[in-house]
């Protein structure tokens, strides 16, 4: 059966001695080859010494081991966990291919930066309590040589989800699994939110769910340029450009109940340079697709959802850019020092931001409330009618807030079930996806870096389970509904 064959394999591992770019066995001395090019074309000259004709330091190299499309925190987390694993140093070379090098519509550093384990789903929980031990110790895993340490500027002061009547029980079934997976999370009653935070209107709360440990916020900046840093002095090389093309093989296969499917590998992967027609092939081994919010278009190149509807092969990577916009505002006389990360039960979340009476915040739009995603304009209308309203009545205080500033970003959104999609494909064996965390990749990326590069190199998830969020899924249709989603 079909569904059989889409089941995880070990067939797919892929030792660091196995692993390589070149086609027939054979490989290139490619620095042999242009000397000796470089000393015909001196020979056949009059004298004086012979310089390049043509600059090529910009383009990437013609051969790596692995690609990796999208150089933000996952992308990153990736190449991270990719040179930290193998067998032996230089053994993998990974190429990261970013087209925003200055990051100014990245997921990443657009986002509110927080961190929590208050999820519903276990796998969700692990991989948070796994990011979190990775910041907690981040320059045991990320300092550098005569660098300076990473300051992550992390703010343990905890989540505050808050129930209504009717989310009540759902929460209480939440903190259960919560605990259960090792996270620290507390329940309150309305009487017991009131007595830790007199700021809040506790009217229409039915009950509060609070993280005592290793949930907060931080500077997600810091781990970007802390991980780049990284990544680069293992030895990851960085191409500034976009992925426009890929050259695959294919084989035509018949399944176990007969039916037929078509097997790619890509061989190749064509990288446009930034502000140029020119273009330069990669050949390589393995694609890992972190292009975030653009991943799902990044699979279409590889001809992912191209077939017959209702066919795996006509299914698509169901991820795509979703605007969401965050506002900062002052309010003299708001919560203080103590104040978490707080969810209010109609949605709308805020938290501190720094000190002198600063907050941000916002609340996710309703299906009907999407914005246009073609750009990363606010609409200020939004707070006034959808955001303010909730905030101001939960916390009395902001009544008097006055917005200073906002931004928009991008969720890699998933509309499947808003979850992560971990795993290669089952139909172009060597792409690999780490995207569609739909609000929640920053504060996951450690983890997911380390469960593809385990995936890549192993052959199986080795420190947390993640088989659940495969791409399968989407044909199946068995969603992994994750109820905590801001």
């Amino acid at each position: 059966m079909l569904r059989r064959a889409l089941q995880p394999s070990m067939c797919r591992c892929l030792s660091t001695r196995g692993l390589s770019a070149r086609r027939g066995g054979s490989t290139l001395d490619w620095g042999g080859k242009v000397s000796e090019i470089k000393k015909k074309i001196r020979s056949a000259l009059p004298g004086g010494s012979w310089d390049a004709p043509y600059d090529t330091s910009h383009l990437p190299p013609e051969h790596a081991d692995v690609v990796i499309v999208g150089g933000g925190v996952i992308g990153l987390s990736v190449a991270y966990w990719l040179k930290r694993l193998e067998g032996r140093r230089g053994a993998i070379q990974v190429l990261v291919v970013e087209r925003d090098h200055t990051y100014s519509q990245a997921s990443t550093v657009l986002s509110v930066g927080g961190i929590r384990q208050q999820f519903s789903l276990p796998e969700n929980i692990q991989l948070s309590l796994f990011s979190a031990g990775f910041l907690r110790n981040i320059n045991d895993y990320l300092a550098v040589v005569d660098d300076p340490p990473v300051d992550l500027q992390f703010n343990p002061s905890g989540y505050l989800l808050l129930a209504s009547e009717k989310g009540a029980a759902v929460m209480e079934s939440n903190v259960k699994v919560q605990r259960q997976e090792g996270a620290k999370v507390c329940l309150m009653s309305p009487e017991q939110l009131r007595n830790k935070f007199p700021w809040i209107n506790t009217e229409g709360v039915a009950l509060a769910s609070y993280g005592m440990e290793d949930e907060g916020w931080f500077d997600p900046w810091s781990l970007l340029q802390g991980l780049r840093r990284k990544v680069q002095s293992m030895g990851v090389l960085f191409c500034q450009g976009e992925v426009t093309r890929f050259v695959s093989s294919s084989n035509r296969m018949e399944d176990a109940s007969g039916e037929e499917v078509t097997l790619k590998r890509i061989h190749e992967v064509h990288v446009k340079m930034d502000h140029s027609l020119e273009y330069q092939p990669v050949e390589c081994a393995i694609v890992i697709n972190a292009a975030g919010a653009w991943s799902g278009q990044i699979a279409e190149l590889a001809g992912i959802g191209k077939g017959p509807p209702g066919t795996l092969q006509g299914t698509r990577l169901p991820v795509e850019p979703r605007k969401r916009y965050v506002y900062i505002w002052h309010c003299p006389q708001g919560p203080g020092l103590e104040t978490p990360l707080v969810a209010d039960t109609s949605g709308a979340y805020f938290r501190r931001e720094g000190l002198g009476n600063n907050y941000l915040g916002s609340r996710s739009p309703t299906e009907e409330e999407e914005p246009d995603p073609g750009n990363l304009e606010v609409d200020h209308d939004f707070f006034q009618e959808k955001v303010w309203p909730p905030l101001a009545q939960r916390v009395p205080a902001f009544e008097t807030l006055k917005v200073r500033s906002a931004w928009a970003g991008y969720y890699d959104y998933n509309t499947f079930d808003q979850n992560g999609v971990v795993g290669p494909h089952p139909l172009v064996l060597n792409m690999y996806f780490a995207t569609g965390f739909s609000g929640h990749g920053l504060q996951q990326a450690p983890a997911v870096g380390r469960a593809v590069a385990e995936l890549v190199l192993k052959g199986s998830f080795q420190t947390i389970n993640l088989s659940p969020f495969s791409f399968s899924r989407f044909y199946l249709g068995e969603k992994v509904q994750e109820a905590n989603i801001y």
